[in-house]
């Protein structure tokens, strides 16, 4: 699969920024000290305010593990890249100062970029990594588990692809409402067109510019930066809450419309691309990234702040997350089975927690979720969050 890193809606593109990586390698620097380990595919991480420290530079083909401390005073983020710089291999989320998170991946011989983001703004401290050719890659599957791979990973692009096409078509009628100052019907499916789009969030976010084009939060707009996507529209939609708010004209509205219909046509097409594919580990950590998606933004309240439809999208995480995990279920059974049993509790546990939020064919309007509401959540996240994060790691065992 091609991954591009892509813009968070919160975040600097980091595809634009990915440009001039040279100006930052300086500050992604190699530590004296090895990691504790002694394996050599188990890299330590120290991220800080201004450094992205590595217990190595290098390291032999085959599964490796990046241990991420954050030893700064901001939540840091950490990415492997292709020498490009630009297209994603992995990367972990949202790690809180004082607090670690691993990110496994396979990687085969070839030059890296690594980049930490402190505070997750800005274009990442970046650093040079070298993976050397192995005869050992410590990675081989077995004949049963490469069967068990091959099938997850067949199901899970029919996933994406159905996903992507029923986006298109809710996304299509959604901008022809808008159009027509439809508005209330509009408002009604503006959700249920969106849960596509965070199923397989992860994903879409992967190609380059086009997360932030559709997807991008006013909260979030760099200066100058033009605003386009969903929340534009949301906010013209539900402009209760907004100070001083000058309303779409019918062209402004046409023009914001037809571009979300040709941005998603674009997103469908590249899935459906021949040449593209999910490697499991991609996968594996794709559910854990759509529980960060949750974590950062939707607890918070921040992703639809005129709409209120937050619960919608969360839902729609925690679905793609699960449909990824249940995809692999069958090797981490093979690997670690009282891993799966962690995992189907704590996602039960969660769903349990949003169901009581439900009302009618959709959710309550998150603005009417107190705070006790949110915090069992937020825990529900985080617990779920913890046992994830080992998904990959099980599945590449």
């Amino acid at each position: 699969m091609i991954r591009t890193l892509s813009t968070r809606r919160s975040r600097v593109p980091l595809a634009v920024l990915a440009l001039a990586p040279l100006a930052l390698a300086a500050a992604c620097t190699e530590n004296a000290d090895p990691g504790d380990s002694g394996d050599p595919r188990v890299l330590a991480v120290a991220s800080t305010a201004d450094g992205c420290e590595l217990s190595s530079t290098e390291a032999p083909a085959g599964t490796l593990t990046f241990d991420v401390t954050n030893a700064g005073d901001d939540v840091t983020e950490f990415y492997l890249l292709d020498s490009d710089g630009l297209r994603i291999l992995g990367e972990v989320e949202n790690v809180a100062p004082n607090t670690s998170a691993k990110l496994t991946v396979n990687v085969g011989a070839g030059d890296y970029v690594t980049a930490c983001k402190p505070g997750m703004v800005g274009d990442g401290i970046r650093g040079d990594f070298t993976v050397a050719a192995s005869d050992d890659d410590g990675s081989a599957p077995s004949a049963s588990d490469s069967e068990l791979v091959e099938q997850a990973q067949t199901n899970y692009a029919a996933y994406v692809e159905d996903q992507a096409d029923q986006l298109l078509t809710g996304t299509t009628e959604f901008a022809a409402l808008v159009k027509a100052r439809d508005d209330e019907a509009a408002r009604a499916l503006y959700p249920q067109a969106r849960q596509h789009w965070e199923r397989i969030e992860t994903v879409a976010e992967s190609f380059g510019t086009l997360d932030p084009e559709m997807d991008l939060r006013e909260a979030d707009l760099e200066p100058g930066q033009e605003w386009t996507g969903w929340h534009v529209l949301e906010k013209d939609l539900w402009p209760e809450d907004a100070t001083d708010y000058t309303a779409l004209t019918d062209e402004q509205r046409a023009t914001l419309a037809d571009k979300l219909v040709a941005d998603t046509e674009t997103l469908v097409e590249l899935v459906n691309a021949p040449d593209m594919t999910y490697p499991i580990d991609f996968i594996a950590n794709g559910s854990r990234g759509l529980l960060d998606e949750v974590a950062t933004g939707k607890i918070t309240g921040e992703e639809e702040a005129w709409s209120h439809t937050d619960l919608w999208d969360f839902q729609a995480n925690v679905d793609g997350a699960r449909v990824a995990y249940e995809g692999v279920r069958p090797i981490v059974l093979e690997n670690d089975a009282d891993l799966a049993a962690e995992l189907d509790e704590e996602f039960a546990d969660l769903q349990t927690l949003l169901d009581a939020q439900r009302e009618g064919d959709g959710f309550v309007s998150y603005d009417t979720v107190g705070e006790d509401q949110r915090g069992e959540l937020s825990d529900a996240v985080n617990a779920l969050s913890e046992p994830l994060s080992r998904l990959t790691a099980a599945v590449v065992a």
